[in-house]
């Protein structure tokens, strides 16, 4: 017994290492980043990183496959964030154990390994098994009792709702067959086996789908001809089982963590069942925050950096409450990293940046937690004032939103003072943010393919032949016309081709689809894009300009030349910024997006900060050296492990296979890429940065030029540096000086303006001082004023209140048709007429909107004939207080 796998990690190897010997490919975890699919928040499973190849889309070189995927789970109800931490087996990060069949074998080998690997390998008693299958999958239940040899009592069928899966309402789905665990007699369990006992006592472990038929939108089904196999096992419960340990957090995946929290906080896990969940929470929020931003998420408002923030922010407050009021999460995650970089090497790569992200936002929260706290106070001080004894729903909900108080706190706090919780409303407000949250990630994750596209996959796809010619004869294998396969298209048509071989590059990592022409003996086709719409096939998207086309003749394929020139300058371009990049800013500086257009280059990339100008011509230097160097090209083709440990950076959101093109430049760039590039760094030509941007939360975007287009770029300012300096009447070398006076005169000027119109101000205010009016025992002055600004509007009035002492001051500015108003009110008379509360009443009158404080404010209308009207009803509120 002592050799079974025991340990997080041995179980894991394990897993791959049985699947390996019997014929499955080892594929490295994917990003919890899905890569090319919107549908999905994070990747929540092990099939996620292969639908395309259940749905037949994409055509890999296995059959078989088996990974460890890292996986994140965490969905809009309000209860699931609190349950981690406090049941036994509930988590946001996990890691799902699976093998994999592409219309390879099916459910007879699938039970059987399974079986197999629980029993012999891990080392499972079977009388602590049971499994289920779908009510009306008679084959799977046979495999079970007459090959494996269960007994009938431990073989349960379980209707649709729980055993039959689907990857959305249409496409491929089937039948699952479960595998469970008995923990033992818990209190209210029954006797035997039964997979629906809420007492806990049976835990599944492992989840067998049979993927064997095809659903369409009436709901009908089809038998699949290749029908795949896709499982699931959960690292952390196998882990519990067979460790024997009734909650996944006192396995050995948790232990060095839940460790340097206890030393961080001096607080005994075992010790306050309160505090022991605080300390669950850290360890596995922990986890999450460390995957996430080494996967390129980073703290946001938004879709994934928002759940981000959330689980971050929430590990921060349970360290509040277990004592540690400095940032601490970052020193766990480096637990995380240490303990889990085996597994998943990007963690060690990204160490120092998820230490870094994670602390500073750590220091933002612990600051806005703060705030939350101020405004409970101020909010809770307000209430009481009022004789209330409910804080309302929209506050509580903001304080949950935004300062990152859960409700449990919230209430905790009121209870002290007497006070509740108004929980229909926090509700009402929480509903309204799911429903924001479904808008925003709306989709089941199933894939929708034009039926004209799926089609073309069976005709064989298309090669790409255009890294070393432009040009190339071909024969035309298909022709589309608004989605739908045709024979032939005419003169006038937009028309998509297919060809069996094509020198135009589809669209890809972020290099622009290729323009050129299409000639046939018998028709032209102007091309002005070429994409990839799926797996193997390249369309080439144009019109017919002479003649017809049709399919099966041959076809001279030509790329427009200038158009690819550009590109490939600015392709090879970014890589060379990509580098320049990560030499001047640091490692964290990884690609987020980017696009490869012949005339201009974009290039986004992980950042939380706006690059100074020292930094920008320290980029743009090292890119012009390295173009000067006229480093050759180097392209090599290598498996996805091997590039990766020779160094070859892989490009955020893109997808690879098992073997991959590797493109280098010197010893400074070398990064996976399929796009076409120059054949050394000097055919680049000068580099040229123009612009500098921040497009989301930690991510900035730098635009540049290159080859001719750097060179127009230049020659544009140049002509505009000429042109000023013959409009200024000085050299181009003192145009800097010249300006830089000129503006100084200005600014006397300016200046002396200011003091005339404030000496024709003050002039003024006496004389409408002496028109105020006293009414009901306050003194009102309401005016008009030309020739006033919205800041000199706010000074006139502040002058008029202090000639008052005491009273209220309305004025107003006529221009283009508007009204623009400004409300004082003395210090004296503030506490019974605010004036916020006075200027929106007044600003209706004029068709405006306004507000402010309750000494000062501010409003617009669109209708200054109804201005004496405003006047008047400024008098009537003063007259009625």
């Amino acid at each position: 017994m002592s050799s079974r796998p025991r340990t997080g990690r041995e179980i894991r190897e394990a897993f791959l290492r049985f699947f390996e010997e019997r014929g499955h490919r080892v594929i490295s975890s994917a990003s919890l980043v899905p890569e090319s699919d919107p549908t999905l928040l994070f990747t929540n499973a092990g099939m996620v990183p292969f639908k395309r190849v259940f749905t037949g889309e994409e055509v890999r070189d296995y059959r078989r496959a088996v990974s460890a995927q890292k996986c994140m789970r965490v969905s809009g109800k309000h209860n699931d964030l609190e349950n981690v931490g406090r049941t036994p087996r509930h988590h946001t990060f996990f890691e799902m154990l699976g093998n994999f069949s592409f219309g390879d074998y099916f459910k007879r080998e699938a039970i059987v390994w399974a079986w197999e690997l629980v029993t012999a390998v891990y080392g499972i008693p079977r009388e602590k098994l049971g499994v289920t299958v779908f009510r009306e999958d008679d084959e799977a239940e046979r495999i079970w009792r007459e090959e494996v040899g269960i007994a009938a009592d431990r073989v349960v069928r379980l209707d649709e709702a729980d055993n039959f899966w689907s990857m959305g309402d249409t496409g491929p789905c089937g039948p699952c067959s479960e595998i469970y665990f008995d923990l033992g007699s818990q209190p209210g369990s029954k006797p035997g086996f039964d997979p629906t006992d809420e007492s806990g006592r049976w835990l599944e472990i492992w989840n067998l789908v049979f993927m064997q038929f095809e659903r369409d939108a009436t709901g009908t089904l089809t038998p699949l001809p290749k029908p795949c196999v896709d499982t699931g096992a959960g690292l952390e419960r196998l882990a519990a089982v067979l460790q024997g340990k009734g909650w996944t957090y006192d396995t050995d995946l948790f232990q060095s963590i839940l460790a340097r929290v206890q030393e961080l906080s001096g607080s005994r896990y075992g010790a306050d069942p309160e505090k022991d969940v605080s300390l669950r929470v850290v360890a596995d929020h922990a986890r999450a925050v460390s995957f996430l931003i080494a996967d390129g998420v980073l703290p946001s408002n938004e879709g994934r950096g928002y759940v981000l923030r959330r689980i971050l922010r929430r590990a921060a407050r349970h360290g509040v409450l277990l004592g540690l009021e400095r940032p601490f999460l970052f020193r766990v995650c480096g637990v995380v990293i240490e303990h889990m970089s085996s597994a998943y090497p990007e963690l060690s790569e990204r160490a120092a940046y998820v230490a870094d992200r994670v602390q500073r936002e750590e220091e933002r929260f612990l600051t806005t937690l703060s705030k939350g706290l101020a405004l409970l106070e101020e909010e809770v001080h307000k209430l009481k004032a009022e004789g209330g004894s409910v804080l309302p729903g929209e506050i509580v909900f903001k304080l949950y939103d935004t300062y990152g108080f859960p409700v449990d706190l919230t209430a905790d706090i009121l209870l002290g003072e007497k006070l509740a919780v108004d929980q229909p409303g926090f509700d009402r407000a929480m509903e309204v943010q799911r429903e924001r949250a479904r808008a925003a990630w709306k989709g089941s994750g199933a894939v929708q393919t034009g039926a004209g596209y799926s089609a073309l996959t069976a005709l064989g796809g298309s090669e790409f032949r255009g890294y070393d010619s432009l040009r190339l004869s071909s024969r035309v294998m298909a022709l589309l016309v608004d989605g739908r396969s045709v024979p032939s298209a005419g003169e006038g048509q937009a028309v998509e081709v297919v060809v069996e071989e094509t020198p135009f590059y589809a669209e890809s990592g972020g290099q622009i689809g290729d323009s050129g022409r299409i000639v046939t003996p018998s028709g032209e086709v102007e091309v002005g894009d070429t994409q990839r719409p799926t797996e193997g096939v390249i369309v080439h998207r144009g019109h017919v300009v002479r003649g017809e086309i049709h399919v099966d003749e041959r076809a001279e394929l030509s790329v427009a030349f200038e158009a690819r020139a550009g590109a490939v300058r600015h392709h090879s371009g970014t890589h060379l910024l990509h580098a320049a990049l990560r030499e001047v800013l640091g490692p964290q500086a990884t690609q987020r997006g980017s696009l490869v257009a012949p005339g201009r280059l974009r290039f986004d990339f992980s950042h939380d900060a706006p690059l100074s100008q020292r930094e920008l011509e320290r980029i743009e230097t090292l890119v012009n050296a390295w173009v000067v160097e006229n480093a050759p090209a180097g392209v090599e083709y290598l498996s996805y492990k091997e590039a990766l440990a020779a160094g070859a950076l892989a490009m955020f959101g893109e997808k690879y296979g098992d073997n991959v093109r590797v493109v280098s430049f010197g010893d400074f760039s070398k990064e996976l890429c399929g796009g076409t590039h120059a054949r050394a760094t000097g055919d680049i030509g000068p580099f040229k940065i123009i612009g500098e941007s921040g497009v989301a939360a930690g991510v900035r975007r730098v635009e540049a030029l290159a080859g001719a287009e750097a060179l127009a770029h230049w020659r544009g300012q140049e002509r505009a540096l000429e042109r000023t300096a013959e409009l200024l009447r000085a050299p181009v070398s003192e145009v800097v000086q010249r300006v830089e006076k000129l503006l100084e005169e200005r600014r006397v000027l300016e200046r002396e303006l200011a003091a005339l119109r404030a000496e024709k101000r003050g002039a003024a205010s006496g004389d409408l001082v002496s028109q105020a009016r006293e009414i009901a025992g306050t003194r009102v002055l309401t005016a008009r004023v030309d020739g006033v600004s919205g800041a000199e509007l706010r000074e006139l009035v502040d002058t008029l209140r202090g000639k008052l002492k005491s009273g209220v001051v309305l004025v107003a500015v006529e221009e283009d048709g508007r009204v623009s108003l400004a409300l004082g009110v003395t210090p004296d008379l503030s506490p019974r007429f605010k004036a916020g509360e006075l200027i929106r009443e007044i600003a209706a009158v004029v068709g405006g909107k306004g507000g402010g404080r309750p000494d000062f404010a501010q409003a617009g209308g669109g209708d200054p004939s109804r201005l004496d009207a405003a006047f008047a009803a400024l008098e009537k509120l003063i007259a009625r207080s």
